[in-house]
């Protein structure tokens, strides 16, 4: 999926970070997309992470990323995880936005644009990520729980409506699976 960067630009730390992480943070970020990165100390504290989420949703963005860098020796670069508290999602096993924000930031402190991430949560999942000037190429493998077209007919307005006068769609037939879409 290709996407824009979001690259983070630091700012001072939010108060109540720290307690709401339950660690502490060495430096945080904010996108333009209102995701806050939040740096630790190492791929032990991010994987044993259990914060506080009524606190984690009191900070000051929809979306927290915590992250390190990979312990040396391992085949990924990075390890997030991602709590979103404010738009209804505790933690999101894998979450191919929070990349827009992260590859900018580890393609900048590690030097190259082609970077792994190891998303550590209870669900994990390893994502790929290519930095192109401003775009993010993220790659990796999921899995389709649906598939489909939703689309309108082209007919009188008021035949478009349901009986509450809602809007009426039809679900078409799901594309056919092909194994080169997986």
């Amino acid at each position: 999926m290709d996407f824009p960067a979001w690259p983070p630009s630091q700012i001072d730390t939010p108060a109540g970070i720290a307690d709401a992480l339950r660690l502490p943070v060495t430096w945080t970020g904010r996108s333009d997309n209102n995701y806050l990165l939040a740096l630790v100390a190492d791929e032990r504290e991010v994987r044993g992470l259990n914060p506080d989420i009524a606190d984690v949703a009191k900070l000051p963005a929809d979306v927290i990323i915590v992250t390190t860098a990979a312990d040396p020796g391992q085949a990924h670069d990075f390890v997030p995880r991602v709590f979103a508290p404010k738009v209804g999602i505790n933690e999101d096993p894998v979450t191919g936005s929070a990349y827009t924000v992260l590859a900018p930031y580890w393609a900048r402190r590690l030097g190259r644009i082609s970077l792994v991430g190891f998303q550590a949560s209870a669900r994990s999942g390893l994502v790929g990520v290519e930095l192109s000037d401003n775009r993010v190429v993220v790659i990796g493998r999921a899995l389709t729980v649906l598939d489909a077209v939703l689309s309108a007919t082209a007919t009188r307005p008021e035949a478009r409506r349901d009986l509450g006068g809602r809007p009426r769609y039809r679900l078409e037939q799901p594309f056919p699976r092909r194994a080169d879409r997986l």
